[in-house]
């Protein structure tokens, strides 16, 4: 195993699950807040810093990379340091990462700050699962998990708004140290809930595996994106990066099937349930999480609208989405997660189709709403069940590894998902306006264009974005087959 985890809380040690669950959710609230706020500030970005879009999407790539970087060592990290203590020292540390970004003096020094952020907050979700594993019994994970999910709700729905009123009314810097008091909030209770730390087995951390699959993983996004702005991917520049990258990862996974103790333990992969719910958030995730930019984009480069207005509009989508977490999440300990999430899965294709066939210069907004109602309905209904499925038959000793795997899976396909997204629609977008004479890419070119430019071009710019969306609906299609996989009947107890 990736680590032996420490041994669970006896009955009766005056942890409580629901207790535990609630101080989970306000910390899990500031990431995702975190990872929501940031993409309707990306064109504000793009503008105050003169970067192209292909530079600035790596201030939610480079978090959501730093995350998944971090990841595979939480399994060792809780049994080195205790999962309490690794808790609070991670969002203390997430908290003074917000502040470096705050404070900011240019995009790529806004980059290394994010990652800051994401080296610490990448902790925070796998170490918060393995409490609430531990505090919680099989029966009553499945409500547990939903609780959980209220994270999801808050964070996609309060993070747009928030960050758009702050950005638009006093500073995109604000985005960052709205989290100091929440996170202060926090470590308070989190000290004062979790139950104390037991003595646990000690595993060495497999460094060289560490070494392997962080930077192979930034590699091969950095190879991508760079090919998708130079629009050319034969260059040195490129090729070089993806082959390290794709070298990196293959050797990560020869050394994980071979070593005694290895970064991620890979034997959970032979067990059709957990192969069958990762694969299907691998797919999932990459199409769903990786077009969060372009709504916000849509709203502001193409119709003109002002952060805020990105914001609210923004609302539908993770209303539906925190809504079906939340049914979804109380009925998948009865309804078999072979019969629930295929339709979950359908449901968002159905959204996205929907969304897609109508997106224009013009389309009218209460019918994009109606379309994102139904494409959040269908990624809530699907994450927490599949997340479910694949941790549900875990031990207490396996519960850290496989945590850790689960989160990994879900945040690297994020992150490569929004990096793909951002090389697509750079791609379409270039030679639609004239070239910015600063460098800044399509974005800046757009800003400079005059009213009457801008509409004419509308409707060419409303297109790339359409296009874009296409290669989420590839992905979700995709992502039926193993869903169709998972177990279509409920396990005897």
């Amino acid at each position: 195993m990736a680590a032996t985890a420490q041994a669970p809380p006896a009955v009766g040690s005056g942890a409580r699950p629901m207790a535990v669950a609630l101080v989970l959710v306000l910390g899990s609230i500031m990431i995702t807040l975190d990872q929501t706020v940031v993409n309707v500030a990306l064109n504000r970005l793009s503008a105050d810093f003169g970067a192209p879009l292909g530079t600035v999407q790596w201030v939610a790539t480079a978090y959501a990379l730093a995350l998944a970087a971090v990841i595979p060592s939480a399994a060792w990290a809780v049994g080195r340091f205790g999962a309490r203590r690794l808790y609070l020292a991670a969002i203390a540390a997430f908290a003074a990462g917000s502040a470096l970004a705050g404070l900011a003096w240019n995009i790529e020094s806004l980059i290394a700050f994010r990652a800051v952020q994401g080296l610490s907050g990448g902790l925070v979700m796998p170490v918060g699962m393995t409490i609430l594993l531990r505090a919680a019994g099989p029966d009553r994970l499945g409500r547990l998990m939903s609780t959980l999910g209220l994270a999801v709700l808050v964070g996609p729905l309060a993070g747009p708004v928030l960050g758009g009123r702050l950005i638009d009314a006093v500073s995109w810097r604000w985005m960052f140290f709205v989290n100091l008091p929440v996170a202060a909030a926090v470590v308070a209770l989190a000290a004062r809930v979790f139950p104390r730390d037991a003595a646990g087995t000690r595993t060495p951390l497999d460094v060289l595996g560490l070494l392997m699959l962080s930077p192979g993983l930034a590699a091969l996004l950095y190879g991508v994106t760079t090919g998708g702005d130079r629009g050319d991917f034969g260059s040195a520049r490129v090729l070089v990066p993806l082959a390290a990258g794709a070298l990196l990862v293959a050797g990560f996974v020869l050394r994980a099937l071979t070593v005694r103790h290895p970064l991620i333990d890979l034997r959970p992969f032979r067990d059709r349930t957990f192969a069958a719910a990762t694969g299907t958030l691998a797919l999932f995730a990459t199409g769903y999480f990786g077009t969060m930019l372009l709504l916000p984009l849509y709203l502001q480069v193409v119709r003109s609208e002002s952060a805020t207005v990105a914001g609210l509009l923004g609302i539908p989508f993770a209303l539906g989405s925190g809504t079906a977490m939340q049914v979804a999440g109380r009925i998948v300990d009865r309804v078999p997660p072979g019969r629930l999430v295929p339709v979950s899965v359908t449901t968002a294709l159905a959204g996205f189709g929907l969304f897609t066939v109508q997106l224009s210069a013009d389309a009218p907004y209460w019918g994009l709403c109606a379309a994102m109602l139904l494409m959040g309905a269908g990624g809530g209904a699907t994450m927490m069940p599949a997340m479910t499925a694949a941790t549900r038959g875990m031990s207490h000793e396996q519960a850290p590894a496989a945590s850790t795997t689960v989160n990994l899976v879900n945040t690297a396909s994020g992150a490569i998902g929004t990096a793909l997204a951002s090389v697509v629609l750079s791609a379409l977008m270039s030679g639609l306006v004239p070239d910015d004479p600063d460098g800044g890419g399509a974005l800046q070119a757009v800003h400079r264009l005059s009213p009457r430019a801008h509409a004419a071009v509308a409707g060419p710019l409303a297109d790339a974005f359409r296009h874009t969306y296409a290669f989420a609906l590839v992905l979700l299609a995709l992502a039926l087959v193993p869903a169709l996989l998972l177990p279509r009947r409920t396990a005897r107890k």
